[in-house]
Formats: structure tokens, sequence, C-alpha cells
């Protein structure tokens, strides 16, 4: 079966057609400065040219407690994902449009997709559950935990790159970012929790923050729920932090590299939340035995895995100075008396979403 597997972003869409099971990648594509997704989907489609599509398999993001694994889009799923959309707004309207374009352009193809909590699944309680009311966590008010297709993934080139499973902290570092205590194989808790605005500060999304300065500040300026909405997930974050508009590492650090004082506490700052979340994961799975660094940044900035592992020496995390700025491809950054290894890697969401949509349609054939 050949798998359309859409990653949309904010601006951009990235493609790939899957044939399944060979795992072989027929084509695939980048579109940016998207506009309009029912054009882009149509230019997409077009690039592909004569390449049999069987199915669209979508990594979807958040959609409740009933979504948190892998099924065709019905009226029910697409009803979750509007439900919850307060909750992921960045992400459910442009899968929602998606959806929608996908069944414009592609009458009859099956959509299916692919939850983001589902590698998540195997949390203990102790890690899911919030000190919440407890009409709150009948409402499905838990962690589900997101990126959990990149996750996965991690988790598994982690284990054929040691030759066996490890207990494994998972840094998915870019324009969003979240982190994974991962231990043979499972996940045993992450950073976001009930929206993928909690955990890490992301580019402009906010991360861990106490509710009651959201309160305080909807009260001292009377600002609305959707105001509130708006700010914190478009000016928050690594932007809010920094003054450098969208947030990007990458412009972040240069200017850091400038003189810029917000911009080097931004990259402090968050290096000191993946740093102290190593530490915490590792008392968490009672040991430590690899860090992986994926996403555009955490495969590709030097810098930031230095001060990410900086003072970790304690936990048995060495970096070789030489191999953390040189090189490329998946690979080893630690120093040879590391007792833990670490790691930077490309992901591969698109291959977990493939191989979960095949599964699933093999099952219902």
């Amino acid at each position: 079966m050949n798998f359309l597997i859409p990653n949309l972003g904010s601006t951009s869409l990235k493609y790939q057609v899957l044939a399944m099971p060979a795992e072989t990648v027929l084509a695939k594509g980048r579109l940016e400065r998207v506009a309009d997704y029912r054009d882009a989907i149509r230019q997409a489609i077009r690039q592909i040219g004569e390449t049999r599509i069987d199915a669209v398999a979508l990594k979807a993001v958040h959609a409740g407690p009933r979504y948190r694994g892998t099924f065709l889009v019905d009226e029910g799923v697409v009803a979750a994902l509007r439900q919850f959309l307060p909750a992921a707004p960045a992400h459910n309207a442009i899968y929602l449009t998606a959806i929608e374009a996908f069944r414009e352009v592609m009458p009859g193809t099956p959509i299916v997709a692919a939850f983001e909590p589902e590698f998540h699944a195997t949390m203990p309680e102790q890690a899911r559950l919030y000190g919440v009311p407890g009409a709150w966590l009948e409402d499905g008010v838990v962690k589900y935990g997101f990126h959990g297709a990149s996750h996965q993934y991690v988790g598994e080139r982690v284990a054929v790159m040691l030759g066996r499973q490890v207990k494994l902290v998972s840094c998915h570092l870019g324009g969003s970012s979240s982190m994974c205590a991962i231990d043979a194989g499972r996940s045993v808790d992450t950073t976001m929790g009930f929206s993928p605005q909690s955990g890490l500060e992301n580019a402009t999304r906010h991360g861990d923050l106490d509710v009651f300065a959201v309160l305080y500040m909807m009260e001292r300026h009377g600002w609305s729920a959707e105001e509130v909405r708006r700010q914190l997930s478009k000016g928050g974050g690594l932007a809010g932090l920094s003054g450098v508009e969208g947030g990007d590492l990458r412009d972040i650090e240069s200017a850091a590299g400038q003189g810029s004082r917000r911009a080097e506490l931004a990259l402090a700052v968050f290096a000191y939340q993946v740093k102290k979340t190593i530490g915490a994961y590792a008392a968490a799975m009672g040991g430590l035995e690899a860090v992986a660094f994926t996403g555009g940044i955490g495969e590709n900035s030097a810098r930031l895995r230095s001060a990410c592992c900086e003072g970790l020496q304690f936990l048995g995390i060495r970096l070789d100075a030489e191999k953390n700025e040189s090189g490329s491809g998946d690979r080893a950054v630690s120093s040879t008396d590391s007792r833990v290894s670490v790691l930077a890697l490309a992901t591969n969401e698109e291959l977990i979403v493939a191989r979960r949509a095949y599964r699933l349609l093999s099952r219902d054939r």
C-alpha cells in the first residue's frame, strides 16, 4: 500500500509517499510559505504525479481521551478535533482544514489519523494525573503527551545504534520541543501535558506556567480567554523571552552571538529546563544510559547540546567537543569515558505514522 504522509506546519507542508510494508520512499517534497492548504495540497498532488496513493495518513495531535491511537477519520474524529481545538489551536485547525481538502481533492481515499499521544499510553498513572478536582479528570484533563511519533522513532533508532534497549531521555528540540523518558522502549513520562503548550518553552508557546498567573492577567487587564490564548500561543515561549520575532532558535543563537542579553537569557532558560528534565527523568527511571538529541535544533546545534549537558557529569554525561562540533548523520557525540551515551540523530515521524496506518488498514482488510 502507498501512503501519502503530509507533515503540516504553520506555513509549510512537507510530504512523503511511502510504500508499505517495504518502507520505500516513492516521492517526497516540501512547500514553503503556505497561505492556503487546499492549494498547497493540490500542488503536492501534482508534484507526486502518477504515483498511486492508496491512503492518506496524518500525524494528528489532540482529540481527547477517546482518540489516543490510530483511527480512520470519520465524523467522530472530526468532531473530537473540533472539541479540542482550544487545547491545540495551532495544530487542530490546520489538520481540520487538511482533512476537508483531502476529501475534496481525493474523494473516497481513506484518511488515517495517527494521534501523537499514542506512544505515551504506557505512562503510569502517577505521571499522567494532575492534582485537579475529580470532575476535571472525568472531563479528560490529564497528561496526554505529544511528539509521540518522534519519540517512538528515537527510542527504536537508539536501540539499533546501541544494540539494546536502554533507559533513554529523548530530546526533540526545534520550533516545537518536548522530552520523553523511555525505559525499555516504553514512554514513562514526557514534558508536554494536557496540551502542546506545556513543558519546555517552544518557539512562541509558553511552556509550563502557573495557571494563577493567567487568571491574574485576565482579571487585571480584562482579557478574554481567546486573547490570552492568542498571546501565549503567538507571543510567548522563546519569542517572548528573547524579543526575537518567531522565536526560531537559530535566530536567537545569532542574536546572542551579536550581544543580545535577552537572546542569551532565552537560551540559558531553555538549556536549564532541558538539563533539569534530564536529571528528573533519570530519577523517574532509576538510572540513565542514553540521551538523544533530535529535531531541527537538537540534531544540528552543537552549542545547545553542549549547554544542555553542561554540569551533568555527575550523571555520567561527558561530551566529546570535537564530535559534538563536527560530523553529520546519526552519531554519538559523547566521549569514550562517558557512562551515558549522548547521541545526535534525525527523526522520522513519517515512517512511524506510515507503520501505524498500514497496521490499521491491514487489520481492517
